[in-house]
């Protein structure tokens, strides 16, 4: 690690996998040690780099990074840019880069951020005009990547309702590719708090749902897309239950033309997402 970056901490030996700070951070790979410090890790090239623009714009902090004497020297603009705003670098081994990571293949670069998420007027204020809500999806990739995607279709709010996982959780940060830093994220255990929020905010609630009657091509064709929409997704195992279903304004289905049966969760929200994107650019 170079002598700029070791200036920032005295001490001359990295930390190891038994130094405080790093048995500290290691508890933000569990949500428990995450709900008590009111931090999350993120972890990657990516991720600490749109965390650190995140942090710039005023919307959270950075507070420390953790990075291996090989992660500096391939990331140096991010250790740089971090070293310019002020966080703290803490260079550590490849062993407690290893305590801190959740992958088969640790990338040695670590930051210690605020939670992304906001209050759920904050996430739907002003005109919202497409929204995801994910309702009780337990399964982070997917979770991740649905960010991901509401990121790329240019939707308004991403929104978290009922027992769904962390947006925290560190596989939903790393399929998000650094997506939770881009668009709000709120969460709230009480989907019907969400649902009368959505339509507050002049949103129709259209469930995501194999079974229902019409399906994305009949709603173009009708211009229901071209309307301020939040699509409700339900978890890949189970989808959305029938009460939840009854709750919203209407249901549609992802047509499937081929031999398969459906598509996984975070497939269909790509398709869903894009499908209401489409329609509202065209309007415009």
């Amino acid at each position: 690690m170079s002598d700029h970056t070791r200036a920032q901490r005295p001490e001359a030996a990295p930390f190891t996998e038994r130094t405080p700070r790093v048995v500290a951070a290691r508890r933000l790979t569990r949500r428990p040690g995450r709900d008590r410090a009111e931090q999350f890790l993120a972890e990657g090239a990516q991720a600490v780099r749109e965390a650190l623009v995140w942090s710039a714009a005023g919307r959270g902090r950075v507070h420390e990074l953790f990075v291996t004497d090989t992660a500096a020297e391939r990331n140096r603009s991010i250790v740089d840019s971090a070293l310019e705003a002020g966080v703290r670098i803490n260079a550590i081994t490849d062993k407690a880069a290893a305590g801190l990571s959740e992958t088969v293949t640790p990338q040695g670069l670590l930051a210690v951020c605020d939670p992304v998420d906001v209050p759920l007027e904050t996430a739907l204020r002003g005109t919202p005009r497409l929204v995801a809500v994910l309702h009780g999806v337990t399964d982070p990739g997917n979770a991740g990547t649905v960010v991901r995607v509401a990121d790329a279709t240019g939707a308004d709010a991403v929104i978290f309702a009922g027992d769904t996982v962390d947006p925290h959780n560190g596989k939903c940060v790393r399929a998000s590719t650094g997506s939770v830093f881009h668009l709000p994220i709120a969460r709230a255990r009480d989907a019907a708090e969400v649902f009368e929020a959505c339509r507050t905010a002049g949103l129709a609630l259209v469930a995501a749902d194999g079974y229902a009657t019409d399906d994305l091509d009949t709603a173009d064709q009708r211009g229901d897309l071209a309307h301020p929409t939040a699509w409700v997704f339900g978890s890949e195992a189970h989808g959305l239950p029938d009460t939840v279903i009854a709750d919203l304004d209407t249901s549609l289905k992802v047509p499937i033309y081929g031999a398969a049966e459906s598509l996984n969760l975070a497939t269909a929200a790509a398709v869903c997402l894009y499908a209401s994107a489409k329609a509202l650019r065209r309007k415009d």
